[in-house]
């Protein structure tokens, strides 16, 4: 299903960088993983735009850790499997839960300012949370304050380089184990060889395969990708988040209503003035994020309208302090929500599935290490519980550094030193588009495996998508953009094809065909892996 590496090269001819650990990615998944490795040798960061473009900074409602007097861990993880939807790993799930919470304390510790009440942490609460659990920052601007002090901690030590400008083209292997990867040098428009003993994918997620996302320009699953074109096992690729509330306005991108404005008492009403999320669900506006975005897609189809509101009018004038990046963004296109609705619709948003790792983030590959969205460890199932994403990469990140410094599957610098990895591609057409490329793939998974699916679109998808790729195959690669489109052609298959083969429904996997969840057949994972036939394969 595709090609091991997307560019020729032979490594011997190019400039090579060596450290110990190579992390990419700059989101809190890969900060985090940088500084707990520190301690044990030298650092690279690498990161295709500037240290502060990435998902986390994007982050608005906060992160979810049981530190509430009344709350417990096991709270948590009950919460947490209730909504993965029988698709969590348990053991992972306790992990996260009973870790995280002096992950937390830690943030704290390097200086991230988290609200309060008095001395306690200011906590709300989100869908399908039963505890209010969740720590945010100057209101609704958490992930920004967060990636801050990581960033500030990250720069405080001479043993950690972060390179910006510098696009991953491929992890490069040698005899079966990673070695680190193939870089574009955006300045230059060389290729660079980053070798390391360990590689660590924190790339974040793909909501660039949708028409309709949440996610910045930079989120175009190019980790996901690259670890599949190695041999890499995937994991519940199918299983998309299309968050429920992302402001629906002409001219104006779609930017996230945080689930906490929800939590703080915002109910939605369609066209007519109706409040409808109690017609689908007895937790009205706080049922998980799968169940109120079909909702809203159903009351939409019933009475007409491209979007539906949020009203947030009868909540009072302190709205503005609790949600002031919100505020902003709505009164810049008109809406004043303490006294108008905010139109809204839904959105791609969190990539659920993702490179299979164990729960010290170990893939498939050794040498290779995933974590935070990039990564399938299985806390989140079928549908993440709100806030667990930030928290995920900081448990996971830990661990990470902790297996790769007892790990013995590491090359040596010695061993890095005499590699001769050599790829022959070729590509000669010049004619290629990769902007209309990237338009299609959006239209064709936003239509066909979007929030609602069936066998006859996917199909459709699959085979669009698959022409599409053996078209681009040929195209000349001589630009970021031109790889990150072959990186979403790459992960759009694979959705496709994985949501073609779970004939139910589940979380953020919804077959209008297969409208029941069925655990008799379908309580399992599809893995999808790269093989040397080009298939794509079930483990």
């Amino acid at each position: 299903m595709s090609e091991r590496y997307l560019t020729a090269f032979r490594l011997r001819e190019l400039e090579r960088r060596y450290c110990d650990y190579l992390v990419i990615g700059t989101g809190i998944a890969g900060l985090y993983t940088a500084l707990k490795a520190h301690a044990h040798g030298s650092v690279c960061i690498l990161t295709k735009r500037k240290l502060e473009d990435s998902n986390t900074e994007h982050a608005q409602g906060g992160i979810a850790a049981a530190i509430g007097h009344e709350d417990s861990p096991r709270l948590h993880m009950t919460d947490t499997l209730e909504a993965g939807v029988g698709l969590c790993d348990e053991g992972a799930v306790e992990v996260l839960v009973n870790e995280g919470p002096d992950c937390v304390m830690e943030l704290v510790e390097i200086g991230t300012e988290f609200d309060m009440q008095g001395d306690d942490f200011a906590l709300t609460r989100e869908g399908a949370h039963s505890m209010r659990r969740v720590l945010h920052a100057r209101g609704d601007a958490t992930g920004e304050e967060i990636r801050r002090a990581l960033s500030a901690e990250v720069a405080r030590h001479p043993a950690i380089t972060v390179r910006e400008d510098t696009f991953v083209i491929d992890v490069l292997t040698a005899d079966g184990a990673c070695c680190g990867a193939l870089a574009l040098d955006a300045a230059s428009g060389r290729k660079i060889a980053y070798l390391a003993r360990s590689t660590v994918i924190a790339t974040g997620g793909a909501g660039q395969l949708y028409r309709h996302t949440t996610n910045p320009e930079v989120a175009t699953g190019d980790g996901i990708a690259v670890a599949y074109r190695a041999g890499a096992e995937v994991q519940d690729v199918e299983f998309i988040q299309f968050h429920p509330t992302a402001l629906y306005k002409p001219g104006a991108p779609r930017f996230l209503i945080s689930e906490a404005v929800r939590g703080e008492g915002a109910i939605l009403r369609d066209r007519t003035g109706h409040r409808f999320m109690p017609d689908y669900d007895p937790r009205a506006e706080l049922a998980p994020r799968d169940i109120v975005a079909r909702a809203i897609i159903r009351q939409i189809e019933k009475v007409g309208g491209p979007s539906v509101f949020l009203d947030l009018t009868h909540l009072g004038a302190h709205m503005r302090e609790r949600f002031p990046n919100i505020y902003r963004t709505c009164l810049r296109y008109g809406i004043d929500f303490t006294r108008d609705l905010i139109p809204v619709a839904p959105a791609a948003h969190y990539f659920m599935g993702g490179i299979r790792t164990d729960t010290h983030g170990r893939t498939s590959i050794p040498g290779l290490y995933a974590c935070g969205e990039a990564a399938c460890v299985g806390v989140h199932g079928a549908n993440r519980l709100a806030s667990n994403s930030l928290l995920e990469g900081l448990v996971f990140g830990k661990r990470i550094a902790e297996a790769m410094r007892s790990d013995g599957t590491q090359l040596a610098r010695a061993a890095l030193a005499e590699l001769d990895l050599a790829a022959a591609v070729e590509r000669w057409r010049d004619d290629c588009d990769p902007a209309a490329v990237r338009e299609r793939i959006q239209s064709i998974m936003w239509d066909d495996v979007g929030i609602v699916r069936n066998a006859e679109g996917l199909q459709r998808a699959r085979d669009e998508l698959t022409r599409l790729a053996l078209d681009y195959r040929h195209c000349a690669l001589n630009s970021e953009s031109a790889y990150e489109t072959a990186n979403l052609l790459t992960l759009g298959r694979l959705v496709a094809e994985a949501a073609l083969r779970r004939e139910e429904s589940r979380g953020g996997h919804y077959r209008s065909d297969f409208p029941a969840r069925n655990d008799a057949n379908w309580r399992t994972h599809i893995v999808l892996q790269n093989r040397e036939t080009g298939t794509v394969s079930d483990c």
